[in-house]
Formats: C-alpha cells, structure tokens, sequence
C-alpha cells in the first residue's frame, strides 16, 4: 500500500472536517487535515492545512453543500496525490445501534440498517452518513468504512446498558449505548503506549468538549458511560441539558411547547449556554465577570465531579483520572474545579503542572491525573486500514 492515502470524513450539518493520511506513514500524523464549513448558506469556507497546521488552501465556494464540498475536496486531492492514490474513506458515524459493535464496510444494505437509526441520533446520523451516499455516486469504486461512536462501549455489563422501563422496550434497543467512543479507544491506545501501569487497572476518562461524557474503563474496557440512549444524556455540555427528570418533559409537554421546541431547547439552548445566558463557549464563560458564567462553570464541574465518584463505585475503586477534548485539554480551571471536588478519592492537582496544560497534573502523592490528547480521526484511519488490510 506504498503511496496509498486514507480520506478521513466527520459530517455535521454544515461542515465536513476531513484528515488525509498515508497508509505508509504514521497514522498519528496527517499529512494534511481541513474543514469545509458554512455548508448549506450562501458562501462555505474550504481550507486545507498541511503538517504543523501551515494553511495550505483557504477558499469560498458559493452556495456550496455537501456535494460541492466533497466535489472540491476531491479535486483537491486528485490534485495534491494523484486519482490513484486514494485507498479508502473512513467515516465518523455516532450510533451503530446494536447490530454494529465494530468497524463495517458501508454497502448499501449497510447504510440503510444505519440510516434506520437516525431517530436515535437525529443530529448526528443523517449528517454522518450523507457523504457516504454522495460518494458512493461519484466514486462507486471507492471502498468506504463507518466507525462507530457507540462501538467501544459495548463491552459494557448489561446491568450498565439497561433502564429500568418495560422489558418490551429493551428488547426493540431502547438501551444505554454511550457515545464519544472513538476517542476513549484512542485514550486507551495512548495509555497503552505511554502509561501501561494506568491501563491495565481502573481509569475515568473525562472527555469535556461542546459534548461532554466520561468513561470507565477496567483494564483498557469500557464498563461505565454518563451518555445513554442519546447524546443529550449526562454531563452538562455547550448547548446540551445532559442527564434530566424525564418528568421536566412531560412538564414541558404541558406547559404547550411542541415536540421540536422542546428537542430544539435540549439541544440548541441549554448546557452552558442556557445556564449562562452568555456563551456555550467555556472560554468566554471563564472570561467573564458575570455572576451567571461563574453559576454555569460551577454547575458543570460539580457534576462532572459527582458523576466521576457515580463511576468510581461501577469500577469498584479508581486509580486514575484522564481529561482530554477541547475544554479537557485546555482549560486549566476547569481541571482544577472538577478535581478539588474529588480529594476524597485521593486526587489533587499541582497547580503549576495543571497551568502549564502539562501531560501529569498531579500533585506529589496523590493518584495520576493525565491531560492527553483525543485522535479521532486517527482512529477512524487505523479501524480503516485494518478493516481493509
């Protein structure tokens, strides 16, 4: 596979992140990594970076969508390496549901069954799948892998996966699937590689992005998520509720909101940004002297905390404490709110160490706590290759 290439995709709504990699070379390390955003309005942005993030292309395509995008990009690329040179797409696609515990071929029956689960990830999975359907038209010949966000946490006990609901239901999938899968499996990877001592015993992972959710894992093996059924279930995030009293949307119900009012405020209008009524952006948050941002950060460290020691008990014990993600990896006071609430379970920052974003964090004889850094397209390029090899 000498000279071969792997297009990493990661679809929203309105953009589509990519990463190109080299079968050959490390698949830590793209060779070049971009986005095609603003998709669907009347001017998107298209911007290829090469190595150390050197911009490399940074154009506006006219009232592009999804097919334009895809279009550019692989002219670009056509360009840059040759038709030839395209091995295989890898493809983020959030839920596989319960048929789909690793990576799959995307045949047409394939994403039809995948297709079939959009009610349960409505933002996610039809956006995730749509590049797939538009490449299959323009490159039919082109082998396609989906990877799944729900796949690392079926490892999980089945006391983890069930909610206590009529068993009827159960059985048709209403389960605790979890989600940001493919970063923990990439956390494991890197504790494997750097920290074996922390792998092979009991680890949370915190990944606190605009979605957030943390993982146990026992021995390198998810057993606990704080997502469930959906994406919106857990940890407070930018814009989502996380974990709420099923009968708040009942009462929502009968206070007259409509269905799409009620999803659109869980999704769109909560998290940070409700609490706040500033930003979904912990930055801005941090930044701001208002007494409703330091109510909202609060709020979000506590619960993150609280959730951690709900985790711990599933572990039976806790050696370690991993963040990464977006606000995990770069947000010290954020580190720093969560774990002063756990000194009971024996953890505590250096503050210095934690101010520098430095790799260990943890004061002198307390337990590890790591900042590491998430590689999800990284991981969608190796389940690729692999699946293909």
């Amino acid at each position: 596979m000498s000279g071969k290439r792997l297009l990493v995709l990661n679809a929203g709504s309105s953009s589509i992140k990519f990463a190109v990699y080299a079968t050959d070379g490390d698949l830590r390390n793209p060779d070049w990594q971009g986005q095609a955003d603003g998709l669907g309005g009347n001017r998107a942005r298209f911007r290829v970076f090469g190595a150390g993030k050197v911009p490399q292309v940074d154009e506006t395509l006219a009232a592009a969508g999804h097919r334009q995008a895809l279009e550019r990009l692989l002219g670009w690329l056509d360009q840059a390496v040759g038709y030839q040179s395209l091995l295989a797409v890898g493809h983020r696609v959030v839920h596989g549901g319960t048929d789909f515990h690793a990576p799959a071929r995307l045949t047409d029956a394939n994403m039809d069954a995948l297709e079939a689960l959009s009610s349960l990830a409505p933002l996610h999975q039809p956006h995730n799948l749509a590049p797939a359907r538009i490449l299959a038209d323009l490159r039919p010949e082109l082998p396609q892998v989906a990877c799944f966000d729900t796949a690392f946490h079926r490892t999980q006990p089945a006391v983890a996966q069930r909610f206590a609901i009529p068993r009827e239901w159960t059985e048709r999938g209403v389960l605790r699937y979890g989600f940001h899968g493919l970063s923990y499996e990439a956390i494991a990877e890197r504790l494997h590689d750097e920290h074996p001592d922390l792998l092979s015993g009991k680890v949370i992972v915190a990944h606190l992005g605009n979605g957030a959710s943390l993982c146990a894992m026992d021995a390198g093996a998810s057993v606990g998520t704080s997502m469930g059924f959906t994406a919106l279930d857990g940890l407070p995030m930018g814009q989502r509720c996380g974990a709420l009293d099923p009968g708040v949307v009942l009462y929502f119900l009968e206070q007259g909101l409509g269905r799409e009012e009620i999803q659109d405020m869980l999704y769109h209008r909560s998290g940070l940004l409700g609490m706040s009524g500033i930003s979904h952006d912990m930055r801005e948050l941090l930044a701001s002297d208002d007494p409703a941002a330091a109510e909202a950060v609060a709020t979000y460290t506590y619960r993150a905390a609280r959730e951690i020691g709900s985790l711990a008990v599933a572990l039976g014990g806790l050696d370690a404490l991993v963040f990464t993600a977006g606000v995990g990896e770069n947000a010290p006071a954020v580190r720093a709110a969560i774990v002063a609430h756990l000194g009971g379970l024996g953890f505590a920052v250096d503050s210095a160490a934690n101010r520098d974003n430095q790799r260990v964090i943890n004061s002198a004889d307390t337990r590890p706590v790591l900042v590491v850094p998430t590689d999800e397209e990284g991981m969608i390029a190796r389940h690729t290759l692999k699946l293909l090899s």
